[in-house]
């Protein structure tokens, strides 16, 4: 067995290269074990002879062969037929959606291994049956109640044992509902952020006024008159 590394390019693949059937299965049965150990009973490995010219018995080694119901013995896929066709074309793949013959979705990857004469020797293809986190998925989703009808952010409860982050967050809302930059304010948009905070109730927290006013970048006293123009207008 031979191999290199073509160039540094961190999408690149290691070519490496077997002489015979025999030599490429010594080598990557006990990879295809790996695989299948640390991924779980829902990763089917596969390895496939390439050589014998009968693609419907290439598989001569086999881990999880319950994911779509292979075994030693069995055909090669479809994308085996098309890629058996033009040796020419760059062969793996990584990452592809499949699915089995009863409808279940596999994620997939597929490594062809050739000779120094550049034909196809074997092919090891990974396949990992999605179902078990599709159900996790779902039931997930079942367990995280959607927002009510009509529920903004702003309406949302803050939980927190700091009330100074809590009224923070009521003043970053009331400025966001004006749709201007704090910068860009001029009195009637401060007196809006002023009426908002008031309408929520802000200004019970006690020392309330001393905070909206730094972040809107006032005084007190002029925060103080903001306020009384509200509650007088």
């Amino acid at each position: 067995m031979t191999a290199r590394i073509e160039g540094t390019d961190p999408e690149a693949t290691t070519a490496v290269t077997f002489e015979s059937v025999d030599e490429a299965a010594a080598v990557l049965r006990p990879v295809m074990r790996a695989i299948a150990e640390a991924v779980g009973p829902h990763c089917e490995v596969v390895l496939h002879d390439l050589t014998g010219g009968d693609l419907r018995h290439t598989i001569i080694a086999i881990e999880n062969g319950d994911v779509t119901g292979r075994q030693v013995g069995g055909p090669s896929t479809n994308l085996g037929i098309d890629l058996m066709n033009d040796e020419s074309v760059e062969p793996n793949r990584f990452g592809y959606w499949g699915r089995t013959a009863d409808g279940r979705e596999l994620h997939s990857s597929s490594i062809y291994y050739c000779n120094a004469a550049g034909h196809f020797i074997v092919a090891l293809c990974i396949n990992v049956d999605m179902t078990p986190f599709q159900v996790l998925q779902t039931t997930a989703a079942s367990l995280i109640p959607p927002k009510l009808a009509g529920q903004t952010d702003q309406d949302m409860e803050i939980v927190t044992p700091d009330l100074s982050t809590i009224l923070e967050s009521m003043i970053e809302n009331a400025v966001q509902a004006t749709g201007k930059a704090v910068p860009l304010m001029d009195k009637a948009d401060r007196i809006e952020v002023m009426r908002l905070l008031q309408e929520q109730g802000a200004f019970r927290v006690k020392k309330a006024i001393n905070q909206v006013a730094k972040y809107l970048g006032v005084s007190r006293v002029t925060a103080y008159s903001y306020l009384d123009e509200i509650r007088n207008g």
